[in-house]
This record gives C-alpha cells, structure tokens and sequence, in this order.
C-alpha cells in the first residue's frame, strides 16, 4: 500500500536543513537529498492542511524531537544570524509498497520565515529542542491586524508587488462604478 511523506526545507543563510514528519532513520529522496527525522507538534499538520488548502496565509510550524546537531544548528542561527525571509517549501513525496520515492515530491506549500524561536525541554534525563518556525506567504498582505480591508493604495501597492509587469492595475478605480450597476439573469 503506497504512502505519503510530509517533507520540509528551511533554507537557511549557509546551509538547508531538510526535515520529514516523523521518528526513525534518514530518508533519502529521488535526487539524493537527506531527510532527518523530525516529529511536527499537535496541530501542526493542521496547519500545513490548511495552508495547503489556501485557507491560511501564517504556518506555524512546531517541530519536537529533532535530532541534537539539527538542534544545535538552529539554535546557532537563531543566535547568530537573522533567518527572517529565509525561503521554507513543503513537499509531499508519494511512496511505493517498499517505501522507496515514486516520482518527484509535489510543493504544496512555499513562504519565508518570519520569526523563529528555539527552547530546549528536559524531560527526566533527556532533553529535546522545539524549535517553532512561523511561516508568511504571499497572501500575508490580504488581512491587516485591525481586521480592515485594504485601501485602495494598499490594493494599488500589493498590486505592483505581485504583478510588477502589469502597466496599472484599474481595479480599485473601477469597483466604486459598479455600485450602480444592475444584474440581468438571462431569461430562458
């Protein structure tokens, strides 16, 4: 019975960290990347559906037990460098009956970090870092924090970042004239 695996990369400013959901050995992709081993908190695949899904411009991704250099190398970047805008793509690799790849992973999922948090949890003897990763995309900038709509500047602006080939985006101007306009529904 084919499969499916959840596969993350962070791309950080000197390396990428190349992540998939779930506890056990390396995972080797079709190109030859490794994949360690890392378990998504509760409620993160709920997230990642509903980004997938279009639902959710923000990720929140909370990875628990991540292997200790992997937890180490964050927690040095989280130090030491900014990861802010640092690209994270989101991948789901189909699996044959001997859980070897079947074709290229499909990208459900890109956006940039923006902001990153690391904590270390002792357990009795051992412990493990968190590491939560929150994630934008490019529909970040269809809700402001106060709940408002956007401006018709603000439309002009997301606009040209979005599309900057496009000569002038009219929409905001014409919207406004369609207030006074009557649907007609065809009559058969």
């Amino acid at each position: 019975m084919a499969s499916l695996k959840i596969l993350v990369d962070i791309t950080l400013p000197d390396t990428v960290l190349r992540l998939w959901d779930g506890s056990g050995g390396a995972f080797i992709d079709e190109a030859g990347e490794i994949y360690r081993a890392a378990q998504f908190a509760e409620g993160s695949l709920d997230s990642i559906e509903a980004a997938i899904n279009g639902e959710a411009f923000t990720l929140t991704l909370s990875l628990i037990n991540i292997d200790t250099s992997t937890g180490d190398q964050v927690w040095d970047y989280d130090e030491t460098s900014s990861v802010v805008g640092s690209p994270v793509v989101i991948k789901i690799q189909e699996l044959d009956d001997f859980e070897q790849p079947v074709g290229e992973p499909e990208v459900k999922f890109t956006g940039t970090i923006d902001n990153m948090k690391v904590a270390d949890q002792a357990m009795e003897e051992v412990s493990q870092s968190v590491v939560t990763v929150e994630v934008v995309n490019a529909f970040t900038l269809r809700v402001l924090n106060n709940g408002a709509v956007l401006s018709d500047v603000d439309q002009k602006e997301r606009a040209k970042r979005l599309n900057p080939s496009a000569a002038l985006d009219r929409f905001a101007e014409r919207v406004p004239g369609l207030r006074d306009k009557k649907i007609r529904w065809p009559s058969w």
